[in-house]
């Protein structure tokens, strides 16, 4: 793999201090983190650990309480302005597809660009086939989402966020609703996102693919970062006794 910049001297997310409650409940705690430009950062860890409400913080789909939070040297703001641009330069694929169900893919994928960047719709069609094509499921431009299987759903999903150009893609358990022979057709296209330098955050319990693709495997627990590594170090050497407990588990089943 090819050796990436320093995370803290090409920062494209920086976290500082972010904490996160839901009511008493800490979620986030002290979080600090910095993802280079062109990483890719698998975040792992038991449910309830905190991995999605990070990802959420950092698109602001959850806001944090305190700390910082910058992406490509930009703090967050709360401003609808700030908002809206910043969640063009971050992607996000979620778990449950999130497709408009009477719109066709096509739609699906030119629908932000048109009206939230002014693309011109030749423009945003092009684009969209374009990336349709990347994720192999072009011929399915004209369909509506309930006509396709869940994986193909999800290079949709995938599809319609390269539409938007983000700095960073946020993947928030990305196969965990798909059945398991349509984990690998997602997971392809998540490997071939990597190897054109594509900057990743992804929560996932999909270990052969942070060994594969992953600059640096993140496990949470309680809210906090436990251990980080690269992937090599992480899972032939963990040093953490919970970081062992978790890997037994997760490897064993």
């Amino acid at each position: 793999m090819t050796a990436q910049p320093d995370p803290a001297q090409h920062p494209m997310v920086r976290m500082r201090g972010v904490n996160k409650w839901y009511g008493g409940y800490h979620a986030l705690r002290d979080i600090t983190l910095d993802v280079g430009e062109a990483e890719r950062v698998v975040i792992c860890g038991p449910s309830g650990s905190g991995k999605s409400t990070l990802i959420r913080c950092i698109n602001q789909l959850e806001r944090h309480e305190s700390g910082e939070i910058e992406i490509a040297g930009s703090a967050l703001s709360d401003t609808p302005a700030h908002l809206t641009r910043i969640r063009q330069d971050v992607g996000m694929v979620f778990q449950s597809f999130n497709l408009y169900p009477h719109l066709t893919i096509l739609e699906n994928c030119t629908l932000a660009p048109i009206w939230v960047l002014k693309t011109p719709r030749k423009l945003a069609e092009e684009r969209a086939r374009h990336f349709l094509a990347r994720v192999q499921i072009e011929e399915q431009a004209e369909k509506y989402p309930r006509q396709l299987s869940g994986g193909q759903q999800q290079r949709v999903a995938i599809a319609r966020t390269l539409c938007m150009a983000p700095k960073v893609i946020l993947f928030d358990e990305p196969t965990s609703a798909l059945d398991p022979e349509m984990i690998k057709e997602v997971l392809d296209v998540m490997v071939d996102l990597a190897r054109d330098n594509t900057t990743m955050v992804c929560v996932t319990h999909e270990m052969g693919f942070a060994r594969r693709v992953a600059d640096r495997v993140i496990f949470m627990d309680a809210g906090q970062i436990v251990e980080q590594s690269a992937p090599e170090l992480f899972f032939e050497h963990p040093k953490s006794d919970r970081t062992r407990q978790f890997l037994s588990q997760v490897l064993a089943s």
